[in-house]
């Protein structure tokens, strides 16, 4: 049976969210092995009411990860395969005019659905891309002077392919700032992967995957994670380090204020899912790298141009 949450406060909502937090990565860890990190990290993710990107090569577990999440949290599931022939319309849907009634009606797209994988998105073009920027920033798609809520919650999940790899376009940084994370999966440890050739189609195994949350439940969560604390020294560490990435010589692009904002409600969503009554500067750099790593443009022959940038701007500003 899924869980609620909406009844539970203080501790014990603490202490719920935590023990949920557990469940998806126990649930989700039996199809994505060795992968717990970033398992928590797109929950956080959607939690915080934003969207995921999700850039490696292809064939590590990117759209089984997607798939995972959504079954595990009870949510329904749309997948669009990004190609270079893709129309706008093959994303939002279109007006199609009946006859029968002598007026246009609406058909929705793949995007009306709670998660939406957008698969290998940098294979299609700008235009097509773009169709996204209004359904991931307003929840909304308008079409003809009408405009068309989506579900709530919706979640965007886009898997993008190392830029060097053929037929690939770059997302425009505009796009960019709209995800709230990025993060990467990597290939498996030779122990695991051993696991992976010696069992069965992990592909298989999405149907035994049970829900451990309901959508109210869900919806009771984010509200728990925008309502903790922030005291004012967090507040200052956070602004710090946004000043650092637009400040420094190390960076033509810094941190936008939607990052800025993203970056609470990320740590917030962390914290929550680790128990913690109000957030840590932990809580922040957890999910700092994952917040600010494509949102950074190292300037050219710098140093952030030899390193992970993101580590550079922790490393670079004290705790105060």
């Amino acid at each position: 049976m899924a869980a609620n949450v909406t009844a539970l406060a203080g501790k014990e909502e603490l202490h719920r969210a935590r023990q949920l937090a557990d469940q998806v990565g126990t649930e989700i860890g039996q199809v994505i092995l060795g992968k717990q990190p970033e398992i928590r990290l797109a929950f956080a993710c959607l939690l915080a009411g934003g969207h995921l990107l999700i850039e490696d090569v292809p064939g590590v577990g990117k759209t089984l990860l997607a798939r995972s999440l959504a079954g595990v949290l009870g949510l329904s599931f749309r997948r669009i395969q990004f190609t270079s022939d893709m129309l706008p319309a093959d994303i939002v849907g279109m007006s199609i005019f009946e006859q029968a009634t002598s007026t246009f009606r609406f058909h929705a797209g793949p995007i009306f659905s709670h998660v939406v994988l957008a698969d290998e998105i940098n294979r299609a073009t700008p235009k097509a891309q773009s169709a996204l920027l209004e359904a991931m920033e307003e929840h909304q798609v308008t079409l003809d002077g009408q405009t068309h809520a989506l579900p709530a919650p919706f979640f965007v999940i886009a898997t993008q392919n190392p830029l060097h790899q053929a037929g690939t376009f770059p997302l425009p940084e505009s796009q960019l700032d709209r995800f709230l994370m990025r993060i990467g999966l990597g290939y498996p440890g030779e122990a695991l992967e051993r696991k992976l050739l010696k069992g069965d189609d992990r592909r298989m195994m999405l149907g035994d995957l049970r829900p451990v949350v309901d959508v109210a439940g869900l919806a009771a969560l984010r509200t728990a994670a925008r309502e903790l604390f922030l005291s004012d020294a967090l507040l200052d560490y956070v602004q710090a380090l946004v000043r650092f990435t637009r400040q420094s010589a190390q960076f033509d692009l810094g941190l936008s204020p939607r990052g800025a904002q993203d970056l609470v409600n990320a740590a917030r969503s962390w914290a929550l899912i680790h128990g913690h009554p109000g957030v840590h500067p932990e809580d922040v750099k957890a999910v700092f790298a994952a917040v600010a790593g494509h949102r950074l443009r190292p300037r050219q022959g710098g140093t952030a141009a030899l390193r992970d940038p993101a580590r550079l701007v922790l490393e670079s500003v004290p705790v105060p």
